[in-house]
């Protein structure tokens, strides 16, 4: 018998029918003999509603109402998806983020898991019970208040649930059938991949990639849980997200796994670009620009500082798209005293990175990238680098194109079209 985690986003208890679906796939595991854990989301785009509900009727929402708010979403669809585990004639308990014990920081909106306490959750197994937990949620001890995870909070909670109960392994579902070389929606002859180390995963993640989200990936790495990325759609063996020193379940005992020379491409759309122009050329003036963007709560993505030649030097950053106008703002405040001569915003960018472990020790890497994009007559504005990813960014009308040039450029184009069973990608 296996303790197993299962996490099911809003695309897949989207309706009635899908909840009933879900709830056999739950019981089917339940029948094999394994206990199983279930982490669930709102239903479909409930979340993105009730952030639009909130919005009409403030037009800044109080940050703790606003929890209180968006985690009704999952109380929904969890004692739904109980109830039809009931209807089937097994037991079933759901649970808040706060009754399965999910401690978190006070920070609304985007709180951080401290602690995890699950000893209702045990009693429920002990008790023969199929456990349901509200994703997305959990509760600060200091408050006393609900909090919410942030977007893919839901992939945090069953990972962090995982690691809790000493799960064997946390199945992730989505309408995906695992991890793509490419998203399949970008490029349709994308190959599903066997497996991704959880180092591949987290560039992929931080880069564009959406299947899993990288506060779940990194969690998973940090508490060595074994994820398994699945469809809710189909039967299919998934992707395993293994981390350092796991063994592939699908592999022989004693096989060595050869790490590919490019695992996947990510693209992302999400990303805008501001250049401080006019810099004085002099030590010091980089670290206060962005000390000023670190302040505005603006997570910087790549850098490029141009070569000075008249005793000033242009400074271009990427920012999230949702983060630019922060930073604009607290730049524009500081520009006497840093002295810079003036700022341009730039969103009409995409970025396009290519992802492996096997770059460590493969040459040319880089070389097909660049005549790939090269021979589709893209250009290049912005290059960033890590020991197994290799980052570039173009005009956001050219990122599709050039995804699918640079795909088929390093032979990962499959011979047919993969599925995808709904269309959102979650």
């Amino acid at each position: 018998m296996a303790l197993i985690v299962q996490k099911y986003g809003g695309s897949s208890v989207a309706d009635a029918e899908s909840i009933k679906r879900v709830a056999k796939r739950i019981v089917d595991t339940r029948r094999a003999g394994h206990d199983v854990v279930v982490a669930v989301s709102a239903m479909g785009d409930t979340t993105d509603e009730l952030l639009d509900l909130a919005n009409e009727v403030a037009p800044i929402p109080a940050p703790r109402e606003l929890d209180m708010l968006l985690s009704s979403g999952e109380r929904i669809s969890m004692a739904l998806l109980a109830m039809a585990i009931h209807s089937m004639g097994f037991e079933a308990r759901s649970f808040t983020g706060s009754q399965a014990g999910m401690i978190t920081d006070s920070q609304h909106g985007a709180a951080r898991i401290v602690d995890v306490t699950p000893v209702r959750l045990r009693e429920a197994l002990d008790e023969g019970a199929i456990v349901i937990v509200a994703g997305f949620q959990g509760f600060n001890r200091d408050t006393r208040d609900i909090t919410t995870l942030g977007r893919g909070g839901s992939d945090t909670t069953a990972v962090a649930l995982a690691a809790a109960l000493d799960a064997d392994v946390c199945e992730i579902y989505s309408d995906v059938d695992g991890i793509f070389t490419a998203d399949p929606r970008v490029i349709p002859k994308a190959q599903k991949l066997d497996h991704v180390s959880s180092e591949e995963m987290l560039e992929l993640a931080a880069n564009g990639a959406k299947v899993l989200y990288i506060r779940a990936v990194e969690y998973a790495r940090r508490h060595g849980v074994l994820i398994h990325a699945r469809s809710t759609f189909s039967s299919a063996e998934g992707t395993y997200v293994l981390g350092e020193g796991m063994k592939n379940p699908r592999e022989a005992e004693g096989a060595v796994m050869e790490e590919p020379i490019v695992a996947g491409v990510a693209t992302d759309f999400s990303q805008a670009k501001i250049t401080v122009a006019g810099v004085p050329d002099v030590p010091g003036k980089a670290a206060e620009i962005f000390k000023i963007v670190a302040k505005s709560g603006a997570n910087v993505d790549m850098i490029v500082q141009n070569v000075s030649a008249t005793g000033r030097t242009d400074i271009s950053f990427t920012v999230p798209k949702a983060d630019a106008a922060a930073a604009l703002k607290a730049l524009a405040g500081e520009q006497t005293e840093v002295g810079f001569q003036n700022l341009i915003h730039d969103d009409q960018i995409g970025k396009l990175s290519v992802v492996g472990a096997g770059m460590r020790t493969h040459s040319g890497v880089s070389a097909t990238l660049f005549e790939a994009l090269s021979a589709g007559g893209i250009n290049i504005e912005m290059i960033s680098t890590s020991e197994i990813r290799i980052s570039v960014v173009l005009r956001d009308t050219d990122l599709t194109e050039a995804a699918r040039t640079v795909h088929t450029a390093y032979g990962l184009d499959g011979d047919a079209e993969a599925t995808v069973h709904a269309g959102t990608g979650r």
